[in-house]
């Protein structure tokens, strides 16, 4: 079967007896075109089968409307209310995105952000991969002077803006109220220090054990990718010590592995939060339906997504001229729930 023929604005110019100029103008609502023609106009592109071409405007303009957005990955509910956050600022404005996942992956990441600076983005939001080191796949966008923002799991760079929370506060915040609650035992159940969400929480959790001189001990961190099977593993590791040495407390800098680990925690016979009082970070659905339900950090994805989009909009549209603030800190508050409550009087 012969490919049918492509439609132009001439094609429709000729149907109607009209110039192409007063066409183009008719599809962009250019208000020197009255609402009758413009109606006429949109009526006969789409029983035509007309197709606005995308790609020769952004030739000509030099723009493509669209953001690239690399994630670590999109089935959690941290990142898809983050991303329903981006798709809303970008369509107020006209943008459309561009995602990708590197699931976890630093040679995916490098490839996907490759494959975004060849598909000419405008700009590009970030959230970096959990093994990610070298930062040089980010160097074309930033020498090309295209806006890179970074979010959650960020990279500090002169030219670019990161959308973070006070992890470091936080985890102070977790680790305080445990001890509060009388637990001198705390366990960290921690990811990788590469990236500075967990840094930081593991520097807030440090910082409120000194400042209730509770010594640190290297033996009450354990380190995972933080997945479902990483919180049934850390449940065994604590199930193995000699119960002189187990944690009265366990942190988690995520729900889904303190949820985990509470499961196996509790089918081993522990009482939770009697024997162990949990605390997790994220504020997920799982932590509100676990049992007990589940002390989190709670902070919005949605908002964290929304900010980081448009900002980087805000500056291709010259409101700011460089991504000149290095950080955009957003609130987080502790939400205390059955899971940490050991001393039922506070």
């Amino acid at each position: 079967m012969a490919q049918q023929k492509e439609i132009t604005i001439y094609d429709i110019a000729r149907k109607l007896n009209i110039s192409a100029t007063t066409v183009s103008r008719g599809l962009k609502d250019h208000p020197n075109i009255n609402k009758l023609t413009r109606k006429k106009i949109a009526e006969a592109a789409r029983e035509l089968g007309y197709r606005s071409n995308n790609f020769a405007s952004s030739l000509r303009s030099k723009k493509t409307h669209t953001i690239g957005v690399l994630v670590p990955r999109l089935n959690s509910y941290f990142m898809a209310s983050a991303m329903a956050g981006m798709e809303d600022a970008a369509n107020k404005e006209g943008y459309n995105l561009i995602i990708s996942q590197s699931l976890e992956k630093a040679h995916k990441e490098v490839a996907n952000a490759n494959t975004m600076f060849n598909k000419r983005v405008d700009g590009l939001v970030v959230s970096l991969a959990y093994d990610t080191e070298n930062m040089d796949h980010f160097t074309p966008f930033f020498n090309k002077g295209i806006p890179v923002v970074f979010f959650d799991r960020v990279y500090t760079h002169r030219d670019s803006t990161c959308v973070v929370i006070d992890n470091f506060k936080a985890a102070y915040d977790v680790t305080k109220h445990l001890i509060e609650q009388g637990c001198s035992r705390i366990m960290l159940l921690g990811g990788n220090m590469l990236r500075n969400v967990y840094a930081e929480r593991l520097r807030g959790y440090k910082q409120a054990l000194k400042d209730h001189k509770i010594a640190f001990a290297d033996k009450l961190v354990y380190i995972s990718n933080l997945t479902e099977a990483d919180g049934t593993r850390a449940a065994e590791h604590i199930l193995k010590l000699k119960e002189k040495d187990r944690p009265d407390a366990v942190f988690s800098s995520n729900d889904t592995t303190a949820v985990h680990c509470m499961i196996h925690l509790k089918s081993c016979g522990i009482k939770i939060p009697d024997d162990i009082a949990l605390a997790g970070f994220n504020n997920d659905p799982i932590s509100k339906v676990a049992e007990p339900n589940l002390t989190t950090i709670n902070y919005s994805g949605y908002m964290m997504g929304e900010v980081a989009v448009s900002s980087l909009i805000n500056h291709l549209a010259g409101v700011s001229s460089v991504l000149s603030t290095n950080s955009i800190i957003l609130r987080a508050n502790l939400i205390t729930r059955a899971s940490s409550l050991k001393n039922k009087n506070l």
